[in-house]
């Protein structure tokens, strides 16, 4: 079972910077098998993807909102993921979750919510204008 663990949300005022982490328990020796995402919620929306990232790093998606400004990565050899969140803006206030699926392909795919099948417990961030 792998279980993802979110940290560095927080405040932050807008044109700020956070970075995200993700750690994944349970999957140290199968790590570099599972394409990961950020997806993020606001209270009464559907979760949206934010960007993704498939099994060896070579391969990336983003959404059109923050296209430019947020870069996901990847540390195989410290079962974690990134989001690099640069130029917040208020609109970005949400719960970001990290999540992962079993999968190895040269391309990632920009799976919508039910493409995943693990999650973490999600970590707030919050842009002040």
């Amino acid at each position: 079972q792998v279980q993802l663990v979110e940290s560095g949300g927080g405040l932050v005022q807008a044109g700020g910077s956070l970075r995200l982490s993700c750690a994944a328990h349970g999957a140290e020796r199968t790590f570099n098998s599972y394409a990961m995402a950020w997806f993020r919620q606001t209270p009464g929306k559907e979760r949206e993807s934010v960007a993704a990232i498939n099994y060896n790093g070579l391969s990336t998606y983003y959404a059109d909102s923050v296209k430019g400004r947020f870069s996901i990565s990847r540390d195989n050899a410290k079962n974690t993921t990134y989001l690099q969140m640069s130029a917040l803006k208020p609109e970005d206030t949400a719960v970001y979750y990290c999540a992962a699926t079993l999968e190895r392909l040269p391309v990632i795919r920009p799976y919508g919510y039910n493409g995943y099948r693990y999650w973490g417990q999600g970590t707030q961030v919050t842009v002040s204008s």
